[in-house]
C-alpha cells in the first residue's frame, strides 16, 4: 500500500471552496512527477475554471514522488488554499497508484482528472460537468484531443495504434484513450481499483463497472515547461496491459472458460494422438521411437494442467467473492415516485 503525507487546509469562509466539514460537489485529482515549473499555473487554473461556476470543489494534487521540489511547493500552496489538498507519495509508484491515492479520497458528487502538464485546458470542465448534470444517461465523458498539439512522432504515432487496438479489442469505441481530461460520476469511481497501468484502460475498466460513456472534443496545448514521461516504449507495456484488460473484462468470473478452453483445444488432439498410438501399438507396430507420439503426450499434459488452472481459478473468485464478501455485480435502485 502506498505511503504519503497529506497536509489539512486551514478552514476558511471564502466561497466557493469548500470548508473542511462541507462534502464538495466536484473532486479533481491530479497526479504530478516533477512539474515544479507547472504546479502553481496549474492549481490557479482550476481554481479560475471552477471557481465561477458556483460549484464547491476540492482539488487533489497527487505528488507521485517528484525530486524537483514540487512537494514543497505544494505545502506551501496549501496555506491560502482551504481547497486544494495535496497527497505526497513517499516514493514514485507511478500514474495509476496516484491516481488510485487521489480517488481513495475524493468527496465530491463528480469526479475530474487531468495531467498536471497544463496541456490539459481546464475550463473544458465547467462544460463537462454541465454534460453530467443534463444527461442522466452519461455516466463518465472522456476529452478527445482533435488538435493535438504533440508534434514528436514517438508520442503521436503509439498513440494512434494504441487507440485503434484499444477500442477493436475491449469494445469501447474512442478515439482518444490516452487524454487524461476526463469527468465521472462518483459512484463510478467508487467501482473501479487501478493497479500496475491500468491508467489507460480507465474507460475500458468504467465500462466494466456500468458506466455509460461520451465522448466529446476538449483543447490541447503544447508543453511549455518540463519533459514529458512518455516514450515509445510504453507501446509494448500498453500491449501487456491489454492481454490482462481483456481477460479481466471477459473471463474474471469465469476463468475456467479461459483455461478450460485452451486446455480443451491442446488436450483433444493429445488425447486423439495417444489413441492412434495406442491402436497401432495393439497391432504390433514400434511407436516408441515415435516423434507423434512425444508431441501426444505434451499436448494432453499441457490441456490438464490448463484444465486444472481454470478449475483452481473458480475457486479462487469464489473466495474472493464469497470470503470477503464482495459483490459480482453493481445495481442501481429507481427512485420511487
Amino acid at each position: 500500500m502506498s505511503q504519503v503525507l497529506e497536509f489539512a487546509p486551514p478552514a476558511s469562509p471564502e466561497p466557493p471552496a469548500c470548508a473542511a466539514a462541507d462534502a464538495p460537489d466536484v473532486s479533481v485529482v491530479v497526479p504530478v512527477f516533477n512539474e515544479f515549473d507547472n504546479l502553481g499555473d496549474l492549481v490557479d487554473r482550476i481554481h479560475g475554471a471552477l471557481a465561477p461556476t458556483g460549484r464547491r470543489f476540492e482539488l487533489i494534487v497527487v505528488d507521485d514522488g517528484s525530486r524537483d521540489g514540487s512537494g514543497a511547493l505544494l505545502t506551501r500552496l496549501v496555506a491560502e488554499r482551504p481547497w486544494l489538498r495535496p497527497v505526497l507519495l513517499v516514493r514514485n509508484y507511478g500514474q495509476s497508484s496516484a491516481l488510485q491515492a487521489g480517488f481513495d479520497r475524493v468527496r465530491g458528487r463528480y469526479v475530474v482528472t487531468l495531467d498536471g502538464d497544463l496541456q490539459n485546458d481546464p475550463l473544458d470542465i465547467p462544460a463537462m460537468l454541465d454534460r453530467l448534470d443534463t444527461d442522466p444517461d452519461v455516466d463518465m465523458i472522456s476529452g478527445w484531443r482533435q488538435q493535438r498539439q504533440d508534434k514528436a512522432l514517438s508520442r503521436r504515432l503509439p498513440s494512434v495504434i494504441a487507440n485503434k487496438l484499444i477500442s477493436a479489442t475491449t469494445g469501447v469505441h474512442l478515439h482518444d484513450y490516452g487524454c487524461a481530461l476526463k469527468a465521472y460520476r462518483r459512484d463510478i469511481i467508487d467501482r473501479i481499483r487501478l493497479y500496475g497501468e491500468l491508467h489507460r484502460f480507465i474507460p475500458s475498466l468504467a465500462r466494466d463497472a456500468g458506466a455509460r460513456i461520451a465522448e466529446v472534443p476538449v483543447r490541447h496545448h503544447a508543453r511549455t515547461r518540463g519533459v514529458s514521461k512518455y516514450g515509445i516504449d510504453r507501446t509494448f507495456r500498453v500491449i501487456l496491459d491489454l492481454v490482462l484488460i481483456v481477460f479481466f473484462m471477459r473471463y474474471r468470473q469465469r476463468p475456467l472458460h479461459a483455461f478450460g478452453a485452451l486446455g480443451l483445444w491442446l488436450a483433444t488432439p493429445g488425447a486423439a494422438i495417444l489413441g492412434w498410438m495406442g491402436l497401432l501399438k495393439l497391432f504390433g507396430e514400434d511407436i516408441g521411437g515415435r516423434p507423434l507420439l512425444m508431441a501426444g503426450v505434451m499436448l494432453l499434459l499441457m490441456g490438464v494442467q490448463l484444465i486444472v488452472a481454470g478449475l483452481i481459478g473458480e475457486l479462487l473468485i469464489r473466495i474472493y467473492h464469497e470470503g470477503r464478501g464482495r459483490p459480482q455485480y453493481h445495481a442501481q435502485e429507481p427512485d420511487a415516485r
